[in-house]
């Protein structure tokens, strides 16, 4: 008996995903794996588990990778400062790179000739997992169900599923909706009423963060520890990087932190609107940017600020694992040996202070920026230098 060629799936375990396995299945008459990698969003194993088994699947993996994902991937982020178009913190865009990385190294182990994902066609998803697939494994093909199958509306989804006894949650019967991701990071929303841009966000789409008019009316603080750059404690308790990360965003979600509402520019072309959720993530990059401010020089920190929209850009549009990446990276982590010490924030309603900050870092030295009078700075010095800079107006 001819053995089946085997198809690694990114699969979530809800309708969507459920629906694209089983039409694999039809379509290629191969076995397939169904991989779930846990980066921290709201995931049911048992369902996950339950689903791929009704369809006849014998393999089926799913990993813990919130460690993984924060530290290598969200990490880094931070210390580059990255955001997208003025707002957006990438939430989405920095999960894809690892989810696809662990996707090819499956497929290589149990020696599968493709993969697939659940990205539609008009989404920046779809290029973030391809983009990494032909990384890691230029020579395995990539199935994208939503650009070549026939299944083009909701309805037909429904139909199909109906046909071949997939579930259907009671949310999704006849319904566009909303298009939910979530990680540690992040929760981005979108569709439905949010596609008009002219229509405000309704409330009840919010999982991470309450309204600020409800948050309370006494401020919280927080002391976040930083070490070669990057942050380790969270008042005093040293916590591994997904722990201290989940920690933050409850403490920014219960004070109203962390809401955005834009409207983006797709790598496509295409103009979107969603609304992100990312408590944490906020407070570690107003906190990183505090903690750089009494550590780094002025070039250093400079030089960085002008590369961070093309570094923001690369993650973006699904260039993580690209040479332009690596090479910002190289300048993002220059210095970061001497980013240590800890910023205490002030956190109430919607809003963030920086209360205080601590390094044992030279770099600002009290001396030189004193009213009082000293001898570590010659004043004498500044009528030369100011006489420099005019010939520059010429």
């Amino acid at each position: 008996m001819k053995k089946k060629r085997k198809i690694v799936l990114a699969y979530s375990g809800g309708l969507d995903t459920s629906i694209i396995l089983k039409w694999l299945q039809e379509k290629y008459k191969a076995e397939i794996i169904t991989f779930t990698a846990d980066i921290g969003q709201k995931i049911n194993k048992k369902k996950i588990i339950n689903n791929a088994k009704k369809l006849g699947v014998k393999k089926i993996i799913i990993e813990n990778l919130k460690d993984t994902f924060v530290k290598n991937y969200v990490f880094p982020m931070i210390r580059g400062h990255a955001v997208y178009e003025g707002v957006y913190l990438l939430g989405t865009s920095i999960a894809r790179p690892l989810i696809a990385k662990r996707q090819i190294a499956i497929a290589k182990k149990f020696s599968a000739y493709a993969v697939s994902h659940g990205s539609t066609g008009k989404g920046n998803d779809q290029v973030r997992f391809e983009l990494g697939y032909h990384y890691f494994g230029p020579k395995i093909k990539i199935i994208a169900p939503w650009r070549i199958w026939k299944l083009n509306s909701r309805k037909d989804l429904i139909k199909y599923a109906k046909k071949n006894r997939i579930s259907i949650p009671k949310d999704k019967k006849g319904l566009s909706p909303f298009s939910v991701d979530d990680n540690l990071f992040h929760t981005s929303t979108e569709g439905k009423i949010l596609e008009n841009p002219k229509n405000p966000a309704p409330e009840f789409i919010f999982q991470r963060t309450i309204s600020p008019e409800k948050a309370p009316n006494k401020a919280s603080y927080v002391t976040i520890g930083f070490k070669n750059s990057d942050p380790i404690t969270i008042n005093g308790k040293k916590l591994s990087p997904g722990n201290l990360l989940q920690k933050l965003n409850i403490i920014a979600g219960k004070n109203g932190i962390g809401r955005i509402d834009l409207v983006e520019n797709r790598f496509l072309g295409i103009k979107s609107r969603g609304v992100y959720e990312t408590p944490g993530g906020t407070l570690l990059m107003i906190a990183h940017r505090a903690i750089e401010s009494v550590t780094l020089d002025k070039e250093t920190m400079h030089k960085k600020d002008e590369i961070m929209p093309k570094y923001a850009a690369l993650i973006y549009n699904g260039y993580w694992y690209s040479k332009a990446r690596f090479k910002l990276q190289k300048i993002v982590d220059l210095k970061r040996n001497k980013v240590d010490g800890s910023i205490k924030l002030k956190l109430y309603k919607g809003n963030i202070t920086i209360f205080s900050r601590q390094t044992k870092s030279g770099a600002y030295s009290i001396k030189k920026v004193s009213f009082e009078e000293n001898k570590t700075f010659n004043k004498s010095n500044v009528e030369r230098f100011i006489n420099l800079n005019k010939k520059k107006l010429r």
